[in-house]
């Protein structure tokens, strides 16, 4: 079981306070979510830190009418951001904000209209009005590159703001949520075991890390204790997840400078792992498989298959960085460095990459095995390159020790308990991108609240960031390192 979340009330007076003591303690800012009571607004701000882990909640009330809180965003750069969303979903506003602008909804969004209030109708007419007030960078032989937000290929939309001089990117504003799909309130009103599917398809190459992080906050809402074989083969699907994104990912960077070969490997090992996941779970993507109470697994694949999946990966990396001119396209290219990825609160292999050693299946485990957190601290394309490539390996590892740990039944079921009363539940799991946070409020069974947020929320602002000094013919590849969600972020 994880460990007991520590729940205190604040005021606003003593929420900044707050807050700054736990990030001084070495904890993280993982989450912010509204909640409304109908006669008064709930935020919950959830703060996370690992070895050994530790889970704190701080609440503070405000009013349902014209509800505001102080800004904490001189603490933390994602708490800014965290606040502007609730003020676009939920009118609540932050108070001292530096940067009080709109950030989910567009400015054809009708004013006044909040989508994740309870009374919240249907929207009245959208404007015609569009655009963005992006900053404009003045100087001679300055000029702009607006690219999307309609991308070619089957890429979600997203509109990047380039000013440029030359060929060097001065400044670059990514511009997202231009497919905001309401996917918290959706979970809304769902009986807890019914909202799995919802969950797989936050992100659809992360469905089962989506799938995981719901079933553990459903789970401990509910307070239900799963026995370690469930956790051990739960695992086992999420490095297999891992496996096939980052093969895709390690043959997708080769392609974007021109090495198709590589990419057509990495392809043909994608495919592979792809089909053991068919054998495992019966679905390409892992679907199904994980679900609250349980697990529903065909078969164990075969430990020495992975380990000749593994040997064909490391031999696509060595031939790809062993090419001089990848090579010197990767190094020093995009660089994000360790003070910046920490201040926005990157995650996964960008943090890795950048010299921040953190991964949830360390901080905040679910089994008792070991698992070998691969960093770098230079924080170039090469590096997140290179992360991938040592997580490739290490997660080949580290599925051969949980099939060998396994023994008995391949399918753990059992009915979820309806609880009298409103219980919470956090679920943390580390996704092949990064951590993912999932916490829920169910009341006698039903969802009352979902809050989601998947590593891409904290790593979209960082590659505006590595982009600066770069030139405008690195973004494809730049882009493809960072390689975020739109739909993960685009809730």
């Amino acid at each position: 079981m994880p460990p007991k979340i520590l729940c205190r009330s604040v005021s606003a007076d003593e929420l900044a306070g707050a807050v700054g003591e736990l990030l001084g303690d070495g904890f993280r800012l993982a989450l912010v979510a509204a909640h409304d009571d109908d006669d008064a607004l709930r935020i919950v701000y959830l703060l996370l830190a690992g070895q050994p882990d530790r889970r704190v909640e701080l609440t503070l009330t405000t009013r349902s009418g014209n509800p505001s809180v102080p800004s904490i965003a001189h603490l933390s750069i994602p708490a800014g951001r965290f606040e502007r969303e609730m003020m676009d979903l939920y009118g609540v506003v932050p108070q001292g904000h530096p940067q009080p602008r709109r950030l989910v909804s567009h400015a054809h969004w009708p004013s006044g209209w909040y989508p994740m209030r309870r009374g919240a109708e249907r929207p009245p007419e959208f404007a015609t009005v569009s655009g963005f007030p992006f900053v404009t960078v003045d100087g001679p032989g300055v000029y702009e590159i607006p690219v999307g937000p309609v991308h070619a290929g089957l890429i979600e939309p997203g509109h990047f703001r380039f000013s440029v001089i030359g060929e060097s990117v001065l400044r670059l504003k990514a511009r997202l949520w231009f497919v905001h799909r309401g996917i918290e309130k959706l979970f809304e009103g769902r009986q807890s075991a019914d909202a799995l599917p919802l969950a797989e398809r936050i992100s659809g190459d992360t469905s089962a890390a989506h799938a995981l992080a719901y079933s553990l906050a459903v789970e401990e809402a509910l307070g239900i204790e799963v026995a370690e074989p469930v956790h051990v083969l739960r695992a086992l699907v999420i490095e297999l997840e891992r496996l096939y994104n980052h093969a895709t990912d390690l043959g997708a960077l080769a392609n974007d400078v021109g090495f198709a070969l590589a990419n057509a490997h990495a392809q043909r090992v994608r495919e592979l792992v792809l089909r053991i996941n068919h054998r495992l779970t019966g679905h390409r993507l892992l679907r199904s498989a994980i679900r609250p109470g349980g697990v529903v697994l065909q078969q164990l694949p075969d430990p020495f298959e992975l380990q000749a999946v593994g040997t064909d990966v490391a031999e696509i990396a060595a031939l790809t960085l062993g090419n001089s001119v990848i090579y010197d396209r990767f190094a020093d290219t995009a660089v994000l460095h360790g003070e910046h990825a920490r201040a926005l609160g990157c995650l996964g292999y960008v943090a890795r990459a950048s010299g921040i050693c953190s991964d949830a299946r360390r901080d905040h485990p679910t089994t008792t095995l070991p698992v070998a957190v691969a960093a770098n601290t230079d924080g170039d394309v090469l590096a997140r390159y290179t992360i991938r490539r040592d997580e490739f390996a290490a997660s080949v590892a580290l599925a051969c020790a949980l099939i060998e740990r396994h023994a008995g039944a391949l399918r753990h079921t059992a009915p979820l308990p309806v609880v009298a009363g409103r219980r919470r539940g956090v679920g943390i799991v580390e996704g092949w991108r990064g951590t993912i946070v999932h916490r829920v409020e169910i009341d006698d069974g039903v969802i009352t609240r979902c809050k989601v947020v998947d590593p891409s929320w904290f790593n979209w602002p960082a590659l505006p960031v590595a982009m600066a000094d770069t030139i405008v013919p690195d973004f494809p590849l730049a882009n493809k390192s960072f390689n975020l969600s739109y739909a993960g972020n685009d809730l």
